[in-house]
């Protein structure tokens, strides 16, 4: 199993904030706005005690972390997660703001999360730690304030519940305190496919640059989860050949194309890829290096690092994960010509999607399934295209050009909006 850090990498928020300054350099920005970028407005740490299964009493650390909101109401997953921490957090957060202003959303950035293994939790434990955690929260979350969202390890579900929670602990019901929620409470058709579909539309974009297409594309994932399985799904549908997938339990390579259709059919009986008889077995980790003509980190952090960077064959890396890419890793390639399309543009899909929610919630108006993803297409589309832009007029990197962009928003709203008192 690949893991999420590596002994010389430097941890989410150094990263973060060594993009930064790159970024700030670029676009020549003062010493006292990048110190009010690099900070965040706002940390909360929690300390939920929880009554287990067994009768005991477990405490479990708790995180929200609200890093600007110069652009509108802070939003931001919640991730379960054993290698949840602060720093991270805080770094994930900062993401989210760029990520949100580059797509070009009212909205500022903001990450949480409890530090557990969900897998070793019941249905009960992880409710009771949900509802915990949100109740901590209870002056932290709010529709105009402050909205989760899912993220690793939480979904619909975990959603449902927060949703639930707040609004009894506030008397109303509140639709608007948490997106991707189940849509009989309010949620969104499109919103659990939204974060993968994202992954192929940037791609495609991309593809579409370089006068080439899917059809045929030679493609690897790493993860195979609510993430990976749907990223998995929409390539072969359009016609790329998915010959590696992995989950935690290890991965699979077909040299000729998995059939991804009879693999989401397997994974829905035995929920995890192993046993898998269908395909080679390989490592979580292999699915890293094989040849391909695109590599999709769908998993966690931190897994293309300057250990194994080297060892990376495909000539394009779209980063599905959260910061998948080390900022070392992340120049290795850059010198070996390998293209990188970001994370804050690639796994834009599911916080998108999250915001029409929160808008169709608002109006009371749903919108079908087909108008949520030309939406969708439309923004991607219009971001790919601004990003692009900096590429080749600034000779950047296609990180950099989402930086300079999403960055530079950020910076000119808050020169606009100035400092009070």
């Amino acid at each position: 199993m690949a893991t999420e850090t590596h002994p010389v990498a430097i941890n989410q928020l150094e990263k973060a904030l060594l993009q930064l300054e790159k970024c700030g350099d670029l676009l020549g920005l003062d010493r006292g706005m990048r110190d009010r970028l690099g900070t965040p407005d706002k940390v909360v740490h929690t300390h939920s005690p929880v009554r287990m299964d067994d009768g005991a009493i477990r405490m479990f650390p708790g995180y929200r972390v609200q890093h600007n909101n110069i652009l509108g109401p802070y939003t931001g997953g919640i991730r379960f997660h054993p290698t949840v921490d602060i720093d991270r957090i805080t770094g994930l957060a900062m993401l989210m703001t760029w990520q949100c202003s580059l797509v070009g959303l009212p909205y500022g950035g903001a990450k949480g999360g409890v530090t557990l293994d969900p897998h070793q939790l019941s249905t009960r434990e992880l409710e009771r730690v949900t509802r915990r955690y949100t109740t901590d929260m209870a002056q932290v979350f709010d529709p105009h304030k402050d909205i989760p969202t899912p993220d690793v390890n939480t979904g619909p579900r975990e959603m449902a519940w927060i949703m639930d929670t707040w609004s009894n602990n506030h008397g109303y019901a509140a639709p608007g305190v948490a997106t991707g929620k189940p849509t009989a409470v309010g949620g969104t058709v499109g919103r659990a496919s939204a974060t993968g579909r994202g992954v192929v539309l940037a791609l495609e974009e991309l593809l579409k640059h370089q006068g080439r297409s899917l059809q045929g594309l030679r493609v690897a994932i790493q993860g195979f989860g609510k993430l990976g399985s749907v990223t998995a799904r929409l390539l072969h549908e359009r016609g790329a050949r998915v010959v590696a997938v992995s989950d935690l339990t290890g991965g699979l390579y077909r040299e000729d194309g998995l059939d991804v259709p009879d693999l989401l059919g397997y994974t829905k009986v035995h929920r995890f890829l192993k046993g898998y008889a269908e395909a080679t077995p390989i490592t979580e980790e292999e699915v890293l290096y094989l040849p391909c003509d695109v590599l999709i980190p769908a998993s966690l952090g931190a897994q293309i690092h300057p250990g194994n960077a080297h060892r990376v064959q495909a000539p394009i890396v779209v980063e599905g994960a959260n910061a998948p890419v080390t900022f070392e890793a992340d120049v290795l390639l850059e010198q070996r010509g390998v293209l990188v399309l970001p994370d804050i543009l690639a796994n834009a899909g599911g916080i998108i999607v999250s915001y029409f929610e929160w808008v169709q919630g608002s109006q009371q108006l749903f919108w079908t399934e087909a108008e949520v993803n030309a939406r969708l297409q439309d923004v991607m589309a219009r971001a790919f295209k601004n990003v692009v832009a900096n590429v080749e007029t600034r000779g950047l990197s296609f990180r950099m050009g989402a930086y300079v962009e999403a960055v530079g928003r950020v910076a000119n709203a808050l020169t606009l909006r100035g400092l009070y008192p």
